[in-house]
């Protein structure tokens, strides 16, 4: 939690150079974007109704080039008809009319039409060169007629009718059907000339007839599929509608207005259409909206490339002339917060003596006596309580206490004055506060608060000023912080010289003890302090006194364990009878984890690793003139 908040500490927000880069940046955008979206719209506006003009144009266009191109077939065949039936006498002279037609309408595949009443039967002309050239089989013709006989019947009866004939010759060909004056004629032709007009360009035209069968087109797949569109409900619309011409606009997915390949989409699209008078056929014109708009949308994405381009100008130039100002202002911010997150040692070095340079040099020394001032007291609880996180008074917290203390302290301390005389006081100083260094970091990092230094001894605690969740996680960190101080002490003894008066090894005892305790602020106006009080702390601290006459270096009491006890590896000690307690107190000695394979796994293993030899328990007394506990059995 610690390392996140000093690594938020690290950025400041809203320097002054981004304040002045905001305002650069909100000016350019205001300015620019605005002229950008007004020319767009006004433009835009302007493009949608010259694309509205221009499709409902195309598509008058086309329908006309379509009535026209139905109206010359008709018109071609009446004429061819008329002068066969005036030479129909002359056979001969009646095919030399008919090839000379043919070659005149090379598009004109055949013609079927009824003789004269006298004659009977019908007269079916067929273009020879058309089928040749376009690799047609000439018997598809006689089986197409056969195939339509209804259709004739139909003209026959005065109905004039637009099919597709694709399907059937495998080459786009249109046929229409309508009434003559003996009967119904047939006309098959080629509408290459409507393919080419209807495919180019944005707009795309296409055509249908009365059943919604597609006609023109210029995907051919499309034709020679005989795709249906009747389906859709704006074709329905369009057919029903009593207009003969109208425009709008519709999303669809309609896939004939698409270039062939592309995915299945729905499309924006400006749509027309004219109704022909000749077969009740339809043609109908459409421009995507999008591509409407695509040389506006390319002007504007320039407008705003310049735009970026003109403020990242501004901004480079806004930056490096605010540098001066933002840079070390941002130190100072920075600062700031990583001492309001308790990290008091920041390094400042001012730049030049105006009145930044000034603050910047009052603020180092500000921080280096804050840094003094934070190994007085527990900074974690200082902040805490500065944050409001901790009020003043008590309250009862579900905790766990650590006593730790030195074995042969007092002997130690006067071999310190024997070798070193008036030296003695600095050199005991200085190999306490390294021995110290190494345990506070075992505490510190298993989330437990160093309550005092008591001479030798250190006081801590877990659950208190912040848990880890539940009282046996709290108890299991302080003994991981103890078996923690274990191998730290074991280290630190095997790099010591042996018998070096001013760097002694150092044994310790630990005496760990759970249960309710009051946790607050006590002390008075003008000084506090962050503390624990109750039994439960006071049998902490006999415990650890029993390690001596024990032959142990952990104990821990019965309710201690009750909550770790499947996590570690102990030895149950004799249960001992404690000053102000009417039932005998049991404890155990911490072996290891039993997660882990290393180590000890006995007490004799732990007396072994450090040199601590097994007591006579029925011949000990212990610290008999004080009388607070006694040595009992097990039990």
């Amino acid at each position: 939690m610690a390392e996140k908040r000093r690594q938020t500490d690290r950025f400041v927000f809203f320097s002054i150079g981004v304040k002045m880069v905001t305002i650069i940046t909100l000016i350019v955008l205001i300015s620019l974007g605005s002229i950008t979206v007004l020319v767009s719209w006004l433009v835009r506006e302007d493009l949608r109704i010259t694309a509205e003009d221009n499709n409902f144009e195309t598509n008058r266009r086309g329908a006309l080039e379509a009535e026209n191109t139905l109206a010359k077939m008709r018109s071609d065949a009446m004429i061819l008809i008329h002068t066969i039936r005036s030479i129909e006498k002359q056979p001969e002279l009646a095919r030399n009319n008919a090839a000379y037609f043919f070659r005149q309408n090379p598009l004109i595949a055949a013609f079927l039409f009824s003789r004269e009443a006298e004659l009977s039967g019908e007269e079916f002309l067929v273009n020879e060169q058309f089928f040749l050239s376009r690799g047609i089989d000439r018997s598809l013709a006689d089986a197409f007629v056969k195939k339509n006989r209804t259709a004739i019947k139909r003209a026959a009866e005065g109905e004039t009718i637009v099919m597709n004939a694709a399907p059937h010759f495998g080459s786009h060909l249109l046929v229409m059907f309508f009434p003559g004056e003996t009967g119904g004629i047939m006309v098959l032709f080629s509408p290459e000339d409507l393919d080419v007009s209807f495919g180019s360009g944005l707009n795309r035209s296409w055509m249908i007839n009365n059943s919604g069968e597609l006609l023109v087109h210029a995907d051919y797949e499309l034709v020679r599929n005989a795709a249906n569109v009747s389906e859709y409900v704006f074709v329905r619309n369009i057919m029903g509608s009593s207009n003969r011409s109208e425009q709008f606009l519709i999303d669809t997915d309609f896939g004939v207005m698409r270039k062939n390949g592309e995915k299945p989409e729905t499309v924006r699209q400006f749509l027309a259409y004219t109704k022909l008078s000749t077969g009740d056929c339809i043609v109908i014109t459409s421009i995507e909206y999008d591509k409407v708009f695509e040389g506006i949308d390319a002007t504007t994405r320039r407008n705003i490339y310049l735009t970026i381009a003109v403020l990242s100008f501004s901004i480079m130039l806004i930056w490096f002339f605010s540098k001066s100002i933002s840079t070390p202002l941002k130190a100072l911010a920075g600062a700031a917060r990583e001492i309001e997150g308790g990290m008091f040692n920041v390094e400042l070095h001012p730049k030049g003596w105006d009145e930044i340079g000034i603050l910047t040099a009052s603020f180092q020394k500000m921080s280096s006596a804050l840094q003094v001032f934070g190994r007085f007291t527990n900074k974690e609880i200082a902040l805490k309580a500065m944050r409001g996180q901790i009020k003043p008074g008590g309250l009862p917290k579900h905790g766990t206490i650590l006593f730790s203390d030195i074995r042969g302290f007092t002997e130690k301390s006067e071999n310190f004055t024997k070798v070193f005389g008036d030296d003695a006081s600095d050199k005991i100083v200085s190999w306490l506060n390294n021995y110290f260094s190494r345990m506070v970091e075992c505490v510190e990092k298993t989330n437990g608060i160093i309550d005092k230094f008591i001479g030798d001894a250190v006081m801590a605690h877990w659950g208190t000023a912040y848990t880890s969740g539940k009282p046996a996680l709290d108890a299991l960190n302080c003994i991981m912080a103890a078996l923690m101080m274990r191998k730290a002490l074991y280290e630190m003894n095997k790099e010591r010289r042996k018998g070096d008066p001013a760097n002694p090894s150092i044994h310790i005892g630990c005496g760990i003890n759970t249960g309710i305790v009051t946790a607050g602020q006590l002390g008075s106006e003008k000084r506090m302090e962050y503390t624990v009080i109750g039994d439960p702390v006071n049998l902490a601290s006999r415990i650890e006194a029993l390690n001596k006459p024990l032959g142990t270096d952990i104990l821990i009491s019965e309710d201690t364990y009750n909550l770790v006890k499947k996590s570690i590896i102990v030895e149950e000690m004799p249960s001992v009878t404690v000053k102000g307690k009417e039932k005998p107190v049991r404890i155990f000695a911490v072996i290891n984890l039993v997660e882990i394979d290393k180590g000890p796994k006995t007490l004799a293993d732990v007396r072994e690793l450090l040199g601590i030899e097994a007591p006579d328990i029925t011949n000990v007394d212990v610290n008999a003139h004080e009388k607070k506990y006694k040595i009992g059995d097990s039990g």
